[in-house]
C-alpha cells in the first residue's frame, strides 16, 4: 500500500515553515528562517520544503496532498469587512494591503502552485485548513491524550482569535470562538509595541520584563485597573471585548493610538532600545497579570464545556510560559500538553495532521510513553564528514573525540570552570526554543554568567533571564513545578526556598544591575522573582544532552545547565555547522562542540577579510 505523505505549509505572515508527515508520523519540520538566516522569514518556505522532502525520502511527485495552514478568502473577508466598518479610517493601510491581495493572496491557490513549480509537477490536491484548526491539530494529535480539551489563542487567524475545542481519538470539534478585533494576542502585542519591543518578536521580552514590576506598588494596581476599565472588558468565561478607541491595528499600520495611551497611563510610548523606567516595568507587570487571568479563565471554561481531564494548547499566546504555569497549577486539569512550535510555524504541522486524520480519515495511534514530536528535534542533522568539511574550509583548529564520555567529561570540566560552550548536535529543533541540540551552555552556579551571556555572547538586552535544563528526576529538588515534566521549556517554576539567597540591595537599582545580584545558589538561571523557565530532560529524551547533564552532576553535584538558544541577537537559531562556526567566532564563546569535534576559540586562526565579511558583528 502506498504511503500517505502530506506536506504542510505556513507562509506569508511570519515564521514560514514546512512539515511532512508520512502515515501519521511526523518525519520532519523546519522554519524557513533557519535556511535563509532572515529572522521570522515570511516568504514561501522553499528551502524548508526541500529539506523535509529530502529527510523523508519521499519524492515531491509522490506526495498525497499539500495543505496550507489557513484560508485566505476568509481572511480577505475579514479585512474587507473590517475596513468597511471603520471607514474612512484606515485608508492608507487599505491602499497598501489591497494590491498584494489582488495580485497574490486573493488567488492563493494559483500563487502557491506557482511557487511549487520549482519542485516539479504534481497531481496531488492542494488543500486549505482554517488557521485555528491548524493550531488545534498541532496541539491535539501529537499529544499523549486520547481525549482532551483544546485551547488555541493567538493574534488572529481568519476571524477567530481564540478557540475552545474538543479532541477525541481522530476527531476535533471547535465549540467556541472569540472573533477579531477582540484578541488576547493583539492586546499583548499592543503592549509589546507600546513598551518599545517589536510585535511578533518581542512578546517574550515583555514577559521577561514583567517581573521587574513592583506587585505591591499602587501604580501597578492603578495600571491594571485602567486596563480592565478602559482598554478591555474581561468576562467570566475568559472572552474579552477591546475598546477600539485605544487601538489602531484594525485599520492602521501601528498597534495603538499613542496619544490616547499616553493620556490613559501618563507614559509616552517607549522608544526602542531606550532605557526602561520603573513605570514601564510596572505597566509590563500589569498587562502580564491581566493576560494570565484571561488565559486561566479561558482554560476553566474549556474544562467546564468539555468535561475533559486534559488540556492541549497552541497559538502564539501558548508561548507565554508564565500564563501556562498558572493553568498547570490551577487544578482544572490533570495534565496539559503544549505544542512546542505553538506559533504560526507550527501551523504547517497542524494543517498536515488535520488533513491526515480529517480528510483522509486515518486512525490515530496514541501512546503516553511516546513523544510524537521527537523532542521537537525535527530539523536537519549533519555527519562528522559534513562538519569536518566546514571546519577545513575555515582552516579551523579542532580536536576529534572517538569516545563520547571523554568529550562529556572535558566539557563538564570546562563549563564548571566558567567556560561558555556552543553546543551543536543531532537534528535542529522545530519552534523557538533550543532544547539541547542548538544550544549555548554554561554553569548555572556562576554569578557572572548572566551578564556575560547577555552582553558578550547574545548581544541582547541585559535584563533578560536564562533558562535551566535540568534532569527530570532532579527537578523537584530545585523547583516547585506544577507538573513534573516540562520537556519543551514552556512552563515557569519558582526556585525552592532552600536554594535562595537574600538580596540586600533595594528596588531603586538600575534594571540592568538588579538581576545580577546573586539571589540563589544557581544565580545564572534565577530571575528577579526567583522564577525560571524550566526544561526537564527525561530518560526517554535527548540522550546525549542528558548524558552531559549527568556528567556535570557527577562533577559538581548539580544536574542542571544554563541553556539558551545558539544564535546572536537579530538572527535565527543556527542550522548548519557553518552557521555555528560563524556565530562562535562573532561572539565571545569559549568553546564550540560540533558533533564529536571540539574547538577552542583562542586557538582559531584569524579569519580572512572575505570570511570576516560573513560575520555581521565583525564587519
Amino acid at each position: 500500500m502506498e504511503k500517505i505523505a502530506i506536506l504542510g505549509i505556513s507562509a506569508f505572515f511570519h515564521d514560514s515553515a514546512a512539515a511532512l508527515i508520512v502515515d501519521g508520523r511526523i518525519v520532519a519540520a523546519a522554519q524557513e528562517e533557519r535556511f535563509t538566516r532572515i529572522k521570522h522569514d515570511n516568504n514561501f518556505p522553499l528551502n524548508a520544503i526541500k529539506y523535509v522532502l529530502a529527510e523523508s525520502g519521499i519524492p515531491y511527485e509522490r506526495l498525497s496532498s499539500i495543505v496550507f495552514y489557513d484560508k485566505p478568502f476568509l481572511k480577505l473577508e475579514r479585512l474587507l469587512e473590517t475596513y468597511h466598518a471603520f471607514a474612512p479610517s484606515g485608508l492608507r493601510s487599505f491602499t497598501a494591503s489591497m494590491p498584494v491581495w489582488l495580485k497574490e493572496k486573493m488567488f492563493m491557490r494559483r500563487h502557491l502552485r506557482k511557487h511549487l513549480e520549482a519542485l516539479g509537477t504534481i497531481s496531488a490536491p492542494l488543500l486549505f485548513s482554517e488557521h485555528h484548526l491548524s493550531h488545534a491539530a498541532s496541539a491535539f494529535y501529537p499529544s499523549p491524550f486520547e481525549d482532551a480539551a483544546i485551547l488555541t489563542i493567538d493574534g488572529v487567524g481568519e476571524w477567530a482569535t481564540a478557540t475552545i475545542g474538543i479532541g477525541h481519538k481522530e476527531q476535533i470539534r471547535i465549540l467556541k470562538e472569540l472573533h477579531f478585533p477582540h484578541s488576547v494576542g493583539l492586546l499583548y502585542s499592543a503592549f509589546t509595541y507600546y513598551l518599545g519591543f517589536k510585535v511578533n518578536s518581542g512578546e517574550y521580552k515583555l514577559m521577561g520584563l514583567a517581573p521587574y514590576g513592583d506587585p505591591e506598588a499602587e501604580q501597578t494596581a492603578c495600571f491594571k485597573e485602567k486596563i480592565l476599565t478602559e482598554l478591555v472588558e474581561m468576562r467570566d468565561d475568559g472572552s474579552i471585548i477591546l475598546n477600539m478607541k485605544y487601538f489602531r491595528f484594525s485599520t492602521e499600520l501601528q498597534m495603538t493610538d499613542n496619544q490616547q495611551w499616553e493620556k490613559l497611563f501618563g507614559l509616552p510610548r517607549r522608544e526602542p532600545e531606550s532605557e526602561i523606567s520603573q513605570d514601564q516595568m510596572n505597566l509590563a507587570l500589569a498587562i502580564q497579570q491581566v493576560i494570565e487571568t484571561i488565559v486561566v479563565r479561558m482554560a476553566r471554561t474549556a474544562q467546564e464545556i468539555t468535561g475533559k481531564d486534559y488540556l492541549v494548547m497552541a497559538g502564539g499566546v501558548a508561548l507565554n510560559c508564565v500564563a501556562n504555569s498558572k493553568i498547570a497549577s490551577s487544578g482544572y486539569f490533570r495534565d496539559l500538553w503544549i505544542q512546542p512550535a505553538a506559533g504560526d510555524a507550527g501551523g504547517a504541522l497542524g494543517a498536515a495532521l488535520a488533513v491526515y486524520y480529517l480528510y483522509f480519515g486515518q486512525k490515530r495511534s496514541i501512546g503516553a510513553e511516546n513523544d510524537c514530536m521527537n523532542g521537537a528535534c525535527l530539523g536537519p542533522s549533519f555527519t562528522d564528514s559534513d562538519i569536518r568539511k566546514t571546519l577545513d574550509e575555515y582552516n579551523a583548529e579542532y580536536r576529534y573525540f572517538d569516545q563520547k564520555d571523554d568529550l562529556l567529561d572535558l566539557i563538564s570540566r570546562e563549563i564548571s570552570n566558567g567556560k561558555i560552550v556552543g553546543w551543536f548536535q543531532g537534528r535542529m529543533e522545530y519552534g523557538p526554543r533550543a532544547l539541547g541540540n542548538r544550544s549555548i551552555l554554561a554553569d548555572p552556579r556562576n554569578p557572572e554568567i548572566q551578564k556575560t551571556l547577555n552582553l558578550k555572547i547574545k548581544f541582547r538586552e541585559g535584563f533578560r533571564p536564562f533558562a535551566p535544563s535540568v534532569l527530570e528526576e532532579d527537578v523537584n529538588e530545585y523547583f516547585s513545578l506544577p507538573l513534573l515534566s516540562s520537556p519543551y521549556m514552556l512552563l515557569v517554576s519558582s526556585l525552592r526556598e532552600k536554594w535562595r539567597m537574600p538580596v540586600i540591595k533595594g528596588k531603586e537599582e538600575d534594571i540592568y544591575q538588579r538581576l545580577y545580584d546573586q539571589r540563589s545558589v544557581v544565580p545564572a538561571i534565577t530571575h528577579i522573582d526567583y522564577s525560571a523557565r524550566v526544561q526537564t530532560v527525561g530518560k526517554n529524551s535527548n540522550p546525549l544532552f542528558r548524558d552531559l547533564l549527568i556528567h556535570f552532576k557527577k562533577l559538581t553535584g548539580i544536574g542542571m545547565l544554563v541553556n539558551t538558544s545558539f544564535n546572536v541577537r537579530g538572527e535565527p537559531i543556527v542550522c548548519t555547522p557553518e552557521d555555528a562556526y560563524i556565530d562562535f567566532m562573532s561572539s565571545e564563546m569559549d568553546l564550540l562542540v560540533l558533533g564529536n569535534y571540539l574547538l577552542y576559540r583562542e586557538k582559531q586562526p584569524v579569519l580572512s577579510m572575505e570570511k570576516r565579511k560573513q560575520i555581521k558583528n565583525l564587519d
